[in-house]
């Protein structure tokens, strides 16, 4: 059975409904097993920062009734206010929705004693209405914006009916692990839009990035037996370590070394964990060719999503040390530059250009980098987006 109560989260016991059919194979999760860990979020740190939709705590649970993805009374008014996403007008119609269209909205300023259980949705909904907005993540028919900000209110929305009826099974493991995923991906993606807001964009993803996986690492540790972990538990832990690589970057209000210090050795073992603490070394050392290697050699997908942002950032720092460090009357070849930084020449000389670094050409018609320039800067507006040659998988 499914637990629920007040207080914290409550482990079950019956494995007789874990399993689950994942309609988006992108999203799904894996199967595993290894010892218990503790908890490695600190409870009062997840409280603050959940805004309502993911703690519980000290609120008496209810059994959503609600079979709709969006509850007939909210989908009336909204059709009245003609406040409907254009996924779900009828026929585009912005007053007019239905049944298998309209989504239940996030709202902010809501508890258990506002709610009545006709108003929340049951797990089986929550799956159905989880699958339906993971189908339209890679929609072409709108911009990624727009598909984003739709997804992004409307899963905040399925963690807050599962925070108020304090179901903890497997299923909800595999839910939040997925929207965990559509954090991740959304990243990357954002990262190729071009309107204004992306920038904002972003960084509340993030933030509801860092929520979500603190609700699974809460959720791992109370829905576990003594003796089982679950397969995808090490990469999702690696995503949580590579969100520190920003300076003083905390995401979950804690420091990584108390974590670290509460992670089961068979975890800290495994490859994905490895990984993200190579990747955090070479960061802060400043070692640039291998952070970079060692991403083209062994990154996820997901794990490389997390980390562009970062990329550029290194190769920056690459440039400006083989600038300052190299011989003024030995221009550094840019064939060369290109394997290092993994860039395509072309992309090469477009960012060291936006680094205000002149290119030269020598007379075989070889492209040159200069040194000892003192024009080099980092660009005001950031850095686009470049391709990472020998990891076409990173590009989707």
């Amino acid at each position: 059975m499914e637990r629920r109560g007040r207080g914290r989260l409550q482990p079950r016991n019956d494995s007789s409904r874990e399993s689950t059919v994942s309609r988006t194979n992108r999203f799904a999760s894996k199967p595993n097993s290894t010892p218990k860990s503790s908890s490695r979020v600190a409870s009062g740190s997840e409280k603050a920062q959940n805004d309502g939709e993911d703690d519980p705590s000290d609120l008496p649970a209810i059994v959503g009734t609600c079979p709709l993805m969006c509850p007939e009374r909210e989908r009336a008014q909204r059709e009245r206010l003609r406040d409907l996403a254009v996924f779900e007008r009828l026929n585009g119609n912005p007053a007019q929705s239905s049944p298998d269209l309209a989504v239940k909205k996030f709202f902010r300023t809501i508890s258990t004693k506002q709610v009545e259980a006709s108003d929340v949705r049951p797990l089986p909904v929550l799956e159905d209405t989880l699958n339906y907005l993971l189908n339209l993540f890679d929609s072409r028919e709108y911009p990624f914006e727009v598909v984003h900000d739709f997804l992004f209110d409307r899963t905040r929305s399925i963690r807050q009916d599962l925070s108020m009826q304090n179901i903890v099974n497997n299923k909800v493991i595999r839910m939040y692990e997925k929207m965990v995923k559509f954090h991740v991906i959304s990243l990357h993606k954002l990262q190729r839009c071009s309107s204004q807001n992306t920038s904002s964009m972003n960084y509340l993803n993030k933030e509801q990035l860092a929520k979500t996986l603190t609700s699974l690492f809460n959720l791992y540790d109370a829905n576990r037996d003594s003796s089982s972990t679950y397969e995808n538990e090490a990469e999702f832990c690696s995503f949580y370590v590579l969100l520190h690589l920003g300076s003083n970057s905390q995401p979950m209000g804690e420091s990584l070394s108390w974590w670290f210090r509460n992670v089961p050795s068979a975890l800290l073992k495994s490859k994905e964990i490895c990984f993200s603490r190579k990747i955090l070394r070479f960061f802060r050392i400043g070692n640039y060719n291998c952070f970079l290697s060692t991403i083209a050699a062994e990154a996820s997908y997901l794990q490389y999503c997390i980390l562009e942002p970062y990329v550029n950032e290194v190769r920056a720092l690459a440039v400006s040390c083989i600038n300052n460090g190299g011989y003024k009357l030995h221009p550094y070849p840019l064939a060369n530059l290109s394997k290092l930084l993994m860039m395509t020449e072309s992309d090469l000389e477009s960012f060291c250009k936006a680094c205000g670094l002149e290119i030269c050409t020598n007379e075989e018609g070889y492209n040159l980098l200069p040194t000892k320039q003192t024009t080099f800067c980092h660009p005001k507006d950031g850095f686009q987006s470049y391709v990472f040659v020998g990891s076409e998988q990173f590009e989707r």
